[in-house]
């Protein structure tokens, strides 16, 4: 016998039961981001390899050993977007988006990466994604922080995260850190972790952000990357942080507050919850000054954040946030061959006058009894009732099904207006 068939680890099915609260989130960020003049682009599942190396580095553990890559059939390679700045610098770049321009873009879609799934982590996840090009200044980090911030307010999840932010300074500064970094972490390997030892030379910076406890120990009296930052960072950070403090929002300075890919520069943050277990990041981002340049455009201010929507709507769920209803208005009920001929005629002619009705019909015929429980069960605030007398009558009655309310009856050409004024 054949085995039934499974899902791929680590990729999930989003059952029907969930949807609202994807709907939910969508429609909180579609309408926050259009309220501050951001547009949506889209952006391919799948870019060339490459893209990635140049983008998020060589010797992070995304291109090491989380991407999905594979060859085409023109011996080309290729991977499933593991994050999604990189496709969206690429496409801005291909269609001239950043000559002389300024640019609020967002997007949102399933990323790929091959971790070790649980809670909070998958191998395909889905994430809304936040990019500004062509400003430079601290005002646009506000933005976006007073941005994703809009977001949890809507949402009811403010009070369950906290913002952490940090700055990276230049990359010329960042490097003379980074030498001091290596010397002193050099000087404690023997209370390294593994994936710190190998990170040592290559990425040492993401070793601060290690969850290691000796590691943590050895980070603690590490030197920090704020104290070696340039002026031109500094005065950015500070001017932050006054915006911030003049939109009242509550941060925390983290200054081992790091991002996992290396074209961040100066600003980072991250939006943190202890709702999630050790998945606590709901948002993350910063400026990448150098991203366009590094991909072949023209140097290019830039900067954005992402968030993680499995984990956002696990939060939804868990604090009970309230979500768009989608239950049906009505159901259809039509008893007889006659009564569903005539159903199927009035169900479209009703959605016609009223595109905001969700009018659910009965399906596969049955009996009045049996159709009345499909009614109850579907939700519908309506069972719209149609049989011999009311189509010999030209009528429809009205059986209220979650009010006490008495069963009413209208003429097919007053249904419209009754229920336009109920919806």
């Amino acid at each position: 016998m054949a085995s039934t068939p499974q899902a791929i680890r680590g990729m999930h099915d989003i059952l029907p039961q969930h949807m609202p609260y994807w709907h939910t989130l969508e429609r909180v960020v579609r309408d926050t981001l259009a309220a501050y003049g951001y547009q949506e682009i889209r952006m391919p599942l799948v870019e060339k390899t490459e893209l990635f190396k140049r983008s998020i580095g060589e010797v992070t553990d995304i291109v090491e050993k989380e991407m999905y890559t594979f060859t085409d059939r023109n011996g080309d390679s290729l991977t499933l977007r593991p994050e999604g700045t990189a496709g969206c610098v690429r496409a801005a770049i291909e269609h001239g988006l950043l000559h002389n321009q300024v640019q609020r873009l967002w997007y949102q879609g399933p990323m790929f990466r091959h971790e070790r799934p649980q809670k909070g982590r998958y191998r395909q996840f889905h994430q809304i994604g936040v990019e500004t090009f062509g400003l430079p200044g601290a005002d646009i980090d506000a933005e976006l922080i007073l941005i994703s911030r809009r977001i949890w307010q809507r949402l009811g999840l403010l009070p369950h995260v906290r913002l952490e932010l940090n700055t990276l300074g230049s990359p010329q500064a960042r490097q003379r850190y980074r030498q001091e970094l290596v010397d002193y972490l050099q000087a404690h390997r023997d209370r390294l972790d593994g994936d710190s030892l190998r990170r040592l030379h290559s990425n040492p910076l993401r070793i601060l952000d290690s969850k290691h406890p000796e590691t943590q120990a050895v980070v603690a009296e590490a030197p920090l990357l704020i104290d070696h930052l340039d002026d031109a960072s500094r005065e950015h950070f500070e001017h932050l942080r006054e915006l911030l403090d003049d939109n009242a929002v509550t941060y925390r300075i983290n200054p081992r507050l790091v991002r996992g890919l290396d074209y961040y520069q100066k600003t980072v943050f991250e939006w943190i919850t202890d709702r999630l277990g050790a998945q606590g990041t709901v948002c993350a981002g910063g400026r990448f000054d150098g991203l366009v340049a590094q991909l072949g455009g023209r140097a290019t201010p830039a900067s954005g954040f992402a968030m993680g929507m499995e984990r956002l709507v696990a939060m939804m769920e868990d604090i009970g946030t309230s979500c768009d209803d989608e239950r049906p208005h009505a159901y259809l009920v039509m008893v007889g061959e006659a009564a569903q001929r005539a159903g199927l005629q009035l169900a479209e002619q009703l959605r016609d006058a009223l595109p905001g009705l969700k009018l659910l019909g009965n399906a596969n015929g049955g009996s009045f009894k049996a159709q009345m429980k499909r009614a109850d069960r579907s939700g519908a605030r309506w069972a719209l009732l149609l049989g011999e007398d009311e189509l010999a009558a030209r009528r429809i009655s009205i059986k209220h099904l979650r009010e006490q309310r008495e069963q009413e009856s209208l003429t097919q050409d007053e249904l419209p207006d009754y229920l336009g004024k109920q919806l």
